[in-house]
C-alpha cells in the first residue's frame, strides 16, 4: 500500500522537482510515441526545434530549478541518505522494502557522526573522500591549465598500431617484413611494383612514412635524387605560403577561409594533437594553399579530414609513442616546415585522382553512390530490398562514406592502414574505395536486417560501433573487398567511365 501511493505521488503531485506545474507546461507540438516506419512517417512525427516561440522557450527555461543547501551536521546527510533511499524504492516500484520516514536512530547518528568530518564547511563522510575531493579539484584545474594535452585517451582517439611503441615485441614475420621493406627502400632504384604488392598488406610504422611518399607519387623512385626532390618542392611549398596566404582576408577568399577556420576544430575533435594552435594553424595554412590553387573546387567541407593521416604518418618519424599527446611546437621548427609541406604534397597527390568529389554539386560522390547501390542490389538483394522497405535511400548514409573516406566511421588509426592498401591499390581511392564500402555495409548485415523503421536504420548507419576496431578488423574488411572486386567487377559499369 505504502509503495502504491508513493507511485501515485509522484505521478500526481505537480510540485515534483523536474515536473512542470500545469500553467508553465510548454506547448510542444504532438509527437507520435510510435517509431516512424518510412522516411515520410519520419519526416511527419519529427519537430523542429525552432517552432517553439520565443515566449513558450522563455516559460522553459525560466522555471527555476530546485536547490538544496547542505547543512554542516550529522542530521542532513541523515535527511539526504532518506531522500536517496526514497529515490531508489520509487525507481524500483515496489521491489525494495519502503523506506523509513521517522529520525535516525541515536546508534545510526552516532555512527555517522563518527566518520562525518567538516571540509570547507561541506561535510564529507571521511577523510579519504575529503582527499579524493581535493585530488579532484586539483586534477581538473590541472586539466585546463594543460590543455589541449590531456593524460588519458579515449579508445576512439588512439592512434597506434600494432608496431608502436609499447606494443608486444614484433614476431618473426613482422621482422621478415619489415626487413623486405627496408631491402626494397635500400635499393638504388625502388621497384614500385613491388613495394606495392608487399604494402597491400599493411606496412611497418619504422618505414609507412617514406613507402607514403613513394607510392603516393611524391617521391621518385630513384635514391639519389629523392634529397633534391624533397628540398625542391617544400621550398616550393613555402613559396606559396609567401605568395598566396596573406589574401587570405581579401574579399574574394575570405569566405573559403572562414569556412576552414571553421572546420579545423572540428577535425578529430577527441584526439589532443589535433586541438594544439600549433597544428591548426598547419591546417588552416595547407588548406587555404589546395583551395587557391584549385578553383574548379576550391576547400570543401571533408577535405579538412584528409590531411590528418599523413600528417600522423610524417610525425611518427619524431614521435616513437603517444601521438596523441605529443606536443608538436616542441620540434625543431624546420622539422615541423617539412611536416607542413609533406602533408600538403601527398594531400594533393590524393585529391588529384578524386577531385570530381568535391567539385560543383559533387558529381564524383553521386556517381559513386549510385554505383554503391547496383553493386550492393547484387551482393545482397536482402539488404538491398530491406532498405527500399524502409525508405532508405543510399545517399542518406554513403555520401560521408565517399565525400571522407570512411574517415567518420573508423578510428584514425584503422584509417591508417587502411590507406596502406588504398596507396598500394593501382586504382584505391578512386575505385577499390568503392568494395571497401560494399563489404564495410555487408559486415552489419545483422544489424540492419534487424532494424525494421526508417529511424533506427539511419541511426544505425551513422553510428556503427567500430571504437574497438584494430588491424585485424580492417585486415578482414580489405580482403572482404578484394574478394568483391574480382567478383563484381563488371557491376558499377558506369563508374569507371
Amino acid at each position: 500500500m505504502a509503495t502504491e501511493n508513493r507511485v501515485h505521488f509522484w505521478r500526481r503531485n505537480a510540485k515534483v522537482p523536474g515536473r512542470y506545474p500545469k500553467d508553465t507546461k510548454p506547448k510542444f507540438n504532438n509527437i507520435k510515441s510510435k517509431k516512424a516506419s518510412s522516411f515520410h512517417e519520419f519526416a511527419r512525427s519529427t519537430n523542429d526545434a525552432w517552432d517553439i516561440d520565443d515566449e513558450e522557450d522563455e516559460d522553459f527555461l525560466g522555471i527555476p530549478a530546485p536547490t538544496s543547501s547542505l547543512p554542516s551536521g550529522p542530521h542532513s546527510t541523515s535527511t539526504q541518505n532518506q531522500q536517496q533511499q526514497q529515490n531508489q524504492a520509487d525507481d524500483t516500484e515496489g521491489e525494495m522494502s519502503p523506506p523509513k520516514t521517522d529520525g535516525q536512530t541515536p546508534q545510526d547518528a552516532q555512527e555517522e557522526d563518527s566518520e562525518c568530518k567538516h571540509v570547507n564547511g561541506k561535510v564529507v563522510k571521511s577523510n579519504s573522500e575529503a582527499q579524493l575531493n581535493t585530488s579532484s579539484v586539483r586534477l581538473t584545474l590541472q586539466k585546463q591549465q594543460s590543455l589541449p594535452v590531456r593524460p588519458i585517451i579515449p579508445l576512439v582517439a588512439r592512434i597506434s598500431d600494432q608496431n608502436a611503441s609499447g606494443a608486444p615485441p614484433m614476431t618473426v614475420r613482422e621482422k621478415s617484413r619489415l626487413d623486405k621493406f627496408k631491402q626494397l627502400l635500400a635499393s638504388a632504384n625502388t621497384d614500385l611494383e613491388e613495394l606495392r604488392k608487399h604494402s597491400w598488406s599493411g606496412i611497418p610504422r619504422e618505414v609507412r612514412p617514406i613507402t607514403w611518399r613513394l607510392l603516393s607519387g611524391y617521391l621518385p623512385a630513384n635514391k639519389e635524387r629523392r634529397e633534391l626532390v624533397l628540398k625542391r618542392k617544400r621550398d616550393e611549398y613555402f613559396g606559396f605560403i609567401e605568395q598566396y596566404y596573406h589574401s587570405r582576408t581579401d574579399e574574394h577568399f575570405k569566405d573559403t577561409y572562414r569556412q576552414i577556420h571553421i572546420d579545423i576544430p572540428r577535425t578529430n575533435p577527441l584526439i589532443p594533437l589535433f586541438q594544439q594552435p600549433a597544428v591548426q594553424e598547419v591546417f588552416e595554412r595547407i588548406l587555404f594553399i589546395w583551395a587557391i590553387r584549385h578553383p574548379a573546387s576550391g576547400y570543401v567541407q571533408g577535405i579538412n579530414d584528409l590531411v590528418t593521416p599523413f600528417f600522423v604518418v610524417f610525425l611518427s618519424e619524431f614521435v616513437t609513442e603517444h601521438v596523441e599527446n605529443f606536443d608538436v611546437a616542441a620540434l625543431p621548427l624546420e622539422t615541423q616546415r617539412n611536416i607542413e609541406a609533406d602533408s600538403f604534397w601527398c594531400m594533393s597527390k590524393l585529391l588529384d585522382g578524386i577531385q570530381d568529389n568535391y567539385t560543383f554539386a559533387q558529381p564524383g560522390i553521386q556517381n559513386k553512390v549510385k554505383a554503391l547501390e547496383e553493386l550492393v542490389s547484387r551482393i545482397d538483394e536482402d539488404i538491398h530490398n530491406h532498405f527500399k522497405k524502409y525508405e532508405v535511400e543510399y545517399l542518406q548514409f554513403a555520401f560521408r562514406w565517399m565525400n571522407n573516406l570512411l574517415m567518420r566511421e573508423l578510428p584514425l588509426r584503422c584509417t591508417i592502414r587502411l590507406w596502406d592498401t588504398y596507396q598500394a591499390e593501382a586504382e584505391g581511392f578512386s575505385h577499390f574505395h568503392l568494395y571497401v564500402c560494399a563489404a564495410f555495409l555487408i559486415e552489419w548485415r545483422k544489424e540492419i536486417l534487424s532494424m525494421i523503421d526508417f529511424q533506427g536504420l539511419l541511426m544505425l548507419l551513422q553510428n556503427l560501433p567500430t571504437i574497438h576496431w584494430g588491424n585485424e578488423e580492417v585486415g578482414l574488411l580489405l580482403a572482404e573487398a578484394y574478394r568483391l572486386k574480382y567478383m563484381f567487377a563488371d557491376a558499377p559499369s558506369h563508374y569507371k567511365r
